[in-house]
């Protein structure tokens, strides 16, 4: 026992934020309870981003009731690709992402054939509520399916490739590349087996990664270096982020990104309590950089200044952007 309380204390000193740390400093303070379904429902966050003018995946349909999966073949028409997902699940569970159609049956990203009926079932499950927060009754979302950028071909196995920024009050403190492995059926969630990739602030260029907990330099399906790698637009997924906060009005959020080869930076959805797997991938503690935000703020409500989202990506990139030695 007494080693693990030296262990952790031994975190905090560098920075690390835990979840404790994150729900009672963070989550609860900056974030108002009545804002949550604005982000806990990618239905309203989408439709939030879109009377914005903020680019998001199309939206094909929405299914609310058992009586309305009729309309699916309607809603998906000739589309050879889409995607289907819960509105309030979390973690990448129960979306299921169709590539491709075969005859009469359509493929899956992993390659798997499906039949019409199996997605009308998986449907069905999504309205149930089996997949969303708290087991409530939910809506299926019928969307796009983004095609990543050629960038992302040699270090990502399948699967879309994602962004993940933290921010505080609009101010991005850090930034993570999720990259999908064969082990997480092409699907960028760390828990499944993604590749956590830190990325530098100021310059978009990824740094190490981490994959089950464990640091890696190559991806371990393509056997590519994953760090060294610029994104492209990084400033437009920066400033991407730091505007999500006059979007949903919460004050600590995550914010999921994709580049789309053909449509450029798109947002996916915005996270309340973002996962603290992202200190790992950057070698850093969230903790030394929040409070940076913090003073920087205090500094600026003394002289009743306020920055807008161009303002706090230069604050930002000025206070964290590094590459850290290895």
């Amino acid at each position: 026992m007494f080693g693990l309380i030296k262990t952790w204390k031994a975190l905090e000193a560098r920075g690390i934020m835990g979840i404790n740390r994150r729900n009672a400093d963070y989550v609860l303070k900056y974030n108002k309870r009545h804002l949550y379904p604005i982000v806990d429902d990618k239905i309203i966050t989408k439709e939030r981003a879109i009377k914005a003018g903020i680019h998001v995946p199309e939206m094909y349909g929405i299914i609310e009731t058992e009586k309305q999966i009729d309309k699916l073949h309607e809603i998906i028409g000739g589309r050879s690709d889409f995607v289907i997902k819960p509105a309030q699940g979390a973690g990448g569970d129960g979306i299921l992402v169709i590539a491709d159609r075969f005859e009469d049956r359509y493929r899956t990203v992993s390659g798997k054939i499906i039949s019409h009926e199996e997605i009308e079932h998986q449907v069905s499950s999504i309205l149930t509520g089996l997949y969303s927060l708290g087991g409530h009754r939910d809506r299926a979302l019928i969307e796009y399916r983004v095609t990543p950028d050629q960038i992302f071909k040699s270090i990502s196995y399948e699967g879309v490739p994602d962004i993940r920024i933290i921010v505080l009050m609009g101010y991005p403190v850090m930034a993570m590349l999720r990259l999908p492995t064969r082990q997480s059926g092409g699907k960028a969630n760390l828990h499944q087996g993604a590749i956590g990739v830190g990325v530098d602030l100021a310059t978009g260029v990824t740094l190490r990664g981490t994959w089950l907990n464990n640091i890696i330099s190559k991806h371990p399906d393509t056997t590519n270096a994953v760090d060294g790698v610029q994104l492209p637009n990084w400033d437009g997924f920066m400033k991407l982020a730091a505007g999500c906060y006059e979007l949903c009005g919460l004050g600590y959020i995550g914010v999921d990104m994709v580049l789309d080869q053909d449509k450029g930076p798109l947002i996916l959805e915005l996270n309340a309590r973002p996962g603290l797997n992202i200190q790992i991938a950057n070698d850093c503690g969230l903790t030394q950089r929040t409070h940076a935000i913090e003073a920087h703020l205090e500094a600026l409500a003394k002289d009743g200044i306020s920055e807008d989202a161009d303002q706090r990506v230069r604050v930002a990139q000025g206070l964290f952007g590094h590459v850290p030695s290895r």
